[in-house]
């Protein structure tokens, strides 16, 4: 008979033993809950899930009745494939159950990379959290049964931190700013100034300015296009 209450420590999305596999199967012959199932071990509701979801198989009764029964046995093999045909490397290898439990939230329930690994670290679910961007080369590769579709958002990442300027030019009050006056043309005094350059002239240039309410212009030719000039 399995102990109903226990007083070790509670552990998250550890590697199931197969004593702990034979002590599902026999709760689900009780037919209790996945809740209590993991109350009882001392494991997390989801990893009671997917352990049953890994080792259920579906069967016919003497009546040719279909039905769905776990298997211990079935479970801890589909566990061992899914490692061996992962491509996966030590690492992916020693993250497993992260990445099971990273694939269903962002399945199931949307959430996005950041997401996941701030709440397994926050919560101190796993021996092996990988970092975000770890998380993203593995997706990249293949190595999840996760593609970029699946991502609620996929952010570009870049590690070059950017330099404020010093010396900027000053160059005055944008454009785009100015009052509401100067657009409705109802104050004298108002000028746009620009430069004209010409396809065939040498370094020349021509300076205009033009005062907004009359209209009024100023040509004048310059030696360049140059601020100074």
């Amino acid at each position: 008979m399995t102990q109903a209450h226990s007083t070790t420590k509670k552990r998250f999305y550890t590697h199931l033993t197969e004593i702990e596999r034979g002590q599902i199967a026999a709760y689900l012959q009780e037919d209790l809950s996945y809740s209590e199932i993991g109350r009882r071990l001392d494991r997390n509701k989801g990893t009671i899930s997917r352990e049953i979801n890994r080792g259920t198989v579906k069967q016919i009764d003497t009546f040719r009745k279909p039905y769905q029964k776990y298997f211990p046995d079935v479970g801890s093999r589909v566990y061992e494939e899914n490692c061996l045909h992962c491509g996966a490397h030590s690492t992916v290898m020693e993250a497993w159950d992260f990445i099971e439990f990273a694939e269903e939230k962002i399945k199931d329930d949307d959430w996005s990379l950041d997401a996941v690994v701030g709440h397994a670290k926050r919560h101190e679910l796993f021996d092996y959290i990988p970092s975000t961007k770890t998380l993203y080369n593995w997706i990249d590769e293949g190595k999840l049964k996760v593609i970029n579709l699946d991502l609620p958002l996929k952010l570009s990442r870049s590690t070059k931190q950017r330099k404020a300027r010093k010396h900027k030019k000053v160059l005055g009050t944008s454009i785009e700013e100015r009052p509401e006056s100067v657009e409705t043309r109802e104050e004298f005094g108002h000028w746009e100034i620009d430069t004209v350059l010409g396809h065939k002239s040498n370094d020349d240039a021509l300076l205009t300015l033009v005062e907004r309410k009359s209209r009024h212009k100023i040509v004048k030719r310059i030696d360049s296009q140059t601020a100074a000039a």
